[in-house]
């Protein structure tokens, strides 16, 4: 489709809007329809350069800016988040496919970050005692890392850049955000919304781009820490790469969230929160469960009407009223997840639920799929699939199933359905995954925890907002003080 009279996207720089030097561009999309949205420079080394010296030159002002004022321009932010909300969830629907009803809920959380930030004068406090020795007292205190920079995913484009942004220039430094670039158009509204708090020019920055900038990213001398979110064989890329340099890494990489169902699950609740984890957002979340695994006879009891409610699920374009399931972000991301369902066929599994053809024609449609396995030898089982296919998994006991759970590479969250506290206690306090969600499908954390994955789903060792997102975004600074005109002398403090 001719791009000829498409908005070209501008970076942000420096506290102005700045149009890329670069000629080359990708087409954003809008997956249920095709429609071109808007085109997308892939910006080059130089103009991240750019940001990042721009960055470097607002540090000085905006950590001399107190840590309640910075407080309440995030509280400026988030009114004007809110106020633009729906209009917020409208370009996520546009840009990257999901219901309008879960995009709403994205913004939502997007502005609950912010609110979390606010309260960063008193998540930001340090420590002290009085008396380590005589007359000496010792404190430590907070202090910004510098130049921050996030590289983020399409399947959030409201949320997660939002998981760092606030938190960083709330604990006073400087940030740089690579959006995806299949879904640059709703960062485009926030910072907007950042333009207008009057922050110190530099102290955000948006840069559009594709691999280019990444590995820039991960290079580049003047950023002091870098976060990352999507897939697993590049979260480890951007891990090893930025900390190599000496950057502060937070990487958070794929999943294989397993949902474990009890013989005493009440069963209609228990589907209804199987399908909005399976199919929500077409099953493009780090957190949607992929894996059902049944224990005993919850599986006689379960499957036929997981796949009864699922095939009433509605596939369409997010944005009209009624749709249960949006399209995938993209043709190619298609092609890849009904490669999965075909190869699933061609072995002979058991496809109880195909949702290959569904949807209207010119979007990237794959409806609600589920598919019997027989064991774990499987790519199904292996594989982030990234798309509403879900599979069925039956064990015998509880054992067998915190074993299956616990065996896989990922570590992200995993979900028991059960009315039995004690198999809760032993799912949350075995289980090898860093998220638990007992009777929840879903179970992300609010703003105020951290988003704590584990093994192949997070390098690093502090995650993304809660507590941790302060700890990820200060430096302790430790200072021993004894003042020598108090009158007494204390004995000599050494180490």
């Amino acid at each position: 489709m001719s791009t000829t009279s498409t908005r070209v996207l501008d970076n942000y720089v420096g506290g102005a809007w700045t149009p890329s030097a670069v000629t080359e561009r990708l087409d954003v999309t809008n997956p249920a329809t095709g429609d071109v949205l808007a085109s997308v420079p892939l910006s080059s080394a130089a103009e991240l350069d750019a940001a990042v010296a721009a960055a470097r030159g607002a540090l000085p002002a905006w950590r001399a800016v107190s840590v309640p004022d910075r407080a309440r321009l995030l509280f400026g932010l988030r009114e004007r988040l809110a106020a633009r909300a729906d209009e917020l969830a409208r370009s996520v629907t546009t840009e990257m496919g999901k219901t309008l009803p879960d995009a709403r809920a994205e913004v939502a959380r997007m502005i609950e970050m912010v609110e979390t930030a606010c309260a960063v004068p008193q998540t930001m406090q340090g420590r002290i005692i009085e008396d380590v020795a005589r007359n000496v007292d010792c404190e430590t205190v907070r202090q910004p890392v510098g130049v921050c920079a996030a590289i983020v995913p399409f399947n959030f484009p409201a949320m997660v850049p939002f998981w760092f942004l606030p938190f960083a220039i709330a604990c006073g430094n400087a940030f740089v955000l690579k959006p995806s670039e299949q879904v640059p158009l709703t960062q485009q509204i926030a910072f907007e919304a950042l333009d207008e708090l009057g922050l110190p020019p530099g102290v955000v920055n948006l840069v559009n781009g594709g691999r280019e900038i990444v590995e820039a990213i991960c290079d580049h001398p003047g950023i002091d820490a870098v976060s990352f979110v999507g897939s697993a064989p590049v979260a480890r890329l951007v891990y090893e790469r930025a900390a190599k340099a000496g950057k502060r890494v937070q990487a958070l990489g794929g999943a294989k969230n397993h949902m474990i169902v009890m013989p005493d699950a009440v069963v209609d609740r228990t589907v209804e929160g199987i399908l909005g984890s399976a199919f929500g957002a077409a099953g493009q979340r780090c957190m949607a469960g992929s894996v059902v695994v049944t224990v005993g006879d919850a599986h006689e009891a379960l499957r036929d009407r997981l796949v009864s409610a699922a095939r009433e699920l509605r596939v369409g374009d997010g944005m009209e009223e009624g749709v249960d399931v949006g399209p995938l972000v993209s043709e190619s991301a298609c092609e890849r997840v009904t490669g999965y369902v075909e190869r699933a066929a061609s072995r002979g599994a058991r496809v109880l639920l195909d949702g290959r053809g569904a949807g209207p024609e010119g979007g990237a449609f794959v409806g609600p799929t589920v598919i019997e396995l027989d064991g774990t030898d499987d790519e199904l089982w292996r594989d982030e699939v990234f798309g509403p296919v879900l599979s069925l998994l039956r064990v015998d006991t509880l054992d067998d199933a915190i074993g299956v759970v616990s065996a896989s590479r990922f570590g992200n969250g995993v979900s028991i359905f059960t009315e039995s506290g004690s198999a809760a206690r032993r799912v949350r306090h075995e289980v090898e995954a860093g998220m638990v969600g007992v009777n929840i499908g879903v179970a992300a954390p609010v703003a105020f925890f951290p988003f704590s994955g584990w093994n192949d789903s997070f390098l690093g060792d502090l995650h993304a907002h809660g507590t941790d997102a302060v700890e990820f975004y200060t430096r302790k600074k430790t200072i021993t003080t004894r003042w020598l005109s108090s009158g007494e002398s204390g004995r000599f403090f050494v180490e």
